[in-house]
């Protein structure tokens, strides 16, 4: 005779040690659990009054300080830990972010502002500023201080603003006030040079360059006439342009989404743009009472950082219109940089006063190796959070933590104050204008003047 038996082996039902919570068998079937999305809501409740208390986003700031105001940095591409730091008297920095320490001073790499920065080839980074120079330096290595491996200068003295380095090749650009120029680390001049002059776009200063991050023939900038336009190297004319409302400060490509790239505009507003339909933003980015300066993207491309006048950091992600955090502190001015690390865990912001600090990517996610149950607990509880966020007292819960200085939510009470007057009279010449005469606004496409070709 057979006989069949239930067997389970023993560690379906005994604990590993002491500390490990014991095994409940139970159905799942939902008729045996008639309130079960009740109790869900209220564990995303508590999750989320849990996330506002332990929100502390601020880790510390780096030791030994510039001793004027930062106007650029930049992180390395391939590794965790070197960052270098541009400062407005000429002294540029190199630090070391796990230890929050500077492991390299040049004092006096340019006469005058070092107006922008970034990592080149052979563990080496490239930096340039108002003496119209660039420059390459070597990293620090076992107790060596930084060396001046190259300069490069145009044949007319003009001030550098801003400069990025191609992704897979040895090139590099630079901005200045007359033009955009391609160089070489084997060419002691410049082996193109895009004026807007030429283009018959008139004189204007170049604010910004930057490759793009999947082909290295593109670049795309932002002029002082209001212009942000795409550039290829493979030839002598310019490929788009379009004039905005107001000047843009910074240009940045989605890492992960390298068709699209995003702005930072004087009108206090952030603008994303498909190259490929360049005659209305994809997205407008609000939140800022003040002119946005920097912005950069995290690695995972989701998301993007921004700073600016108002003294802020914004967090947004890149399919909302409005930012999920808000970092700021009492002593925190003018941001000219920011950054996330490679890791997607850390931001560092650098300011005008000549501090660079650390600050969490998730306000609320705590420092150090979490135990298995901890992250457990933290994935259901994020799970049920972005299940419910969309409730009514979930988002009053996180609206409410944001806690803004004075001076900006007075900014931004009449930010609203004003919207709503020009939405209310647009209402009124609406009604009292022949049907189908006036037409919706889309501030997307408001913002685009003009595309030049």
């Amino acid at each position: 005779m057979k006989v069949k038996t239930i067997s389970r082996s023993s560690s379906s039902t005994q604990r590993e040690n002491k500390s490990d919570l014991r095994i409940h068998h139970r159905n799942i079937q939902p008729k045996y659990h008639p309130h079960a999305r009740e109790r869900e809501y209220t564990r995303a409740v508590v999750a989320t009054k849990l996330t506002n208390m332990f929100a502390k986003p601020f880790i510390g700031s780096f030791a030994e300080g510039h001793i004027d105001g930062i106007n650029c940095s930049a992180f390395h591409k391939k590794h965790l830990s070197p960052f270098v730091s541009g400062g407005a008297d000429g002294e540029v920095r190199i630090w070391d972010v796990t230890l929050r320490k500077c492991v390299g001073k040049i004092p006096g790499a340019h006469n005058g502002l070092v107006n922008g920065i970034v990592f080149g080839a052979n563990n080496s980074f490239l930096s340039c500023g108002g003496d119209g120079v660039v420059k390459q330096w070597s990293l620090p290595v076992r107790g060596k201080d930084s060396t001046l491996l190259e300069s490069w200068s145009p044949s007319t003295r003009v001030t550098m603003t801003s400069i990025d380095h191609s992704p897979d090749d040895q090139l590099f650009a630079t901005a200045s006030s007359e033009a955009v120029e391609i160089w070489s680390y084997n060419r002691s001049s410049p082996l193109q040079t895009h004026a807007p002059s030429s283009f018959h776009w008139g004189d204007a200063t170049i604010n910004a360059v930057r490759y793009n991050p999947a082909q290295s023939n593109l670049i795309g900038f932002t002029s002082s006439d209001r212009g942000v336009g795409l550039l290829d190297t493979r030839t002598s004319q310019p490929l788009s342009k379009t004039i905005l409302a107001m000047s843009s400060n910074a240009i940045e490509w989605n890492p992960m989404e390298p068709m699209n790239f995003v702005v930072a505009n004087e009108d206090h507003n952030l603008y994303g743009f498909d190259m490929r339909k360049l005659t209305q933003a994809s997205h407008k980015y609000q939140g800022h009472v003040g002119p946005v300066l920097t912005l950069s993207f995290s690695p995972t491309g989701r998301e993007f950082v921004s700073g600016g006048y108002d003294c802020t950091l914004r967090l947004f992600p890149t399919g909302r219109h409005y930012s999920r955090d808000m970092y700021h502190l009492k002593r925190m001015q003018i941001i000219r940089s920011a950054h996330y690390t490679l890791d997607n865990n850390y931001l560092l912001s650098c300011s005008d006063d000549a501090n660079i600090r650390l600050f969490k990517a998730h306000a609320s996610k705590p420092l150090g190796q979490m135990t298995a149950r901890e992250e457990k607990s933290n994935k259901y509880r994020n799970s049920v959070k972005q299940k419910f966020q969309h409730t009514k007292e979930i988002q009053q819960i996180n609206h409410t933590r944001v806690r803004m200085p004075k001076y900006i939510k007075k900014s931004e009470s009449i930010r609203l104050i004003q919207e709503e007057s020009k939405e209310r009279k647009f209402e009124n010449v609406k009604k009292h204008s022949r049907p189908g005469t006036i037409k919706e606004k889309d501030s997307r496409k408001d913002v685009v003047v003009k595309k030049v070709d």
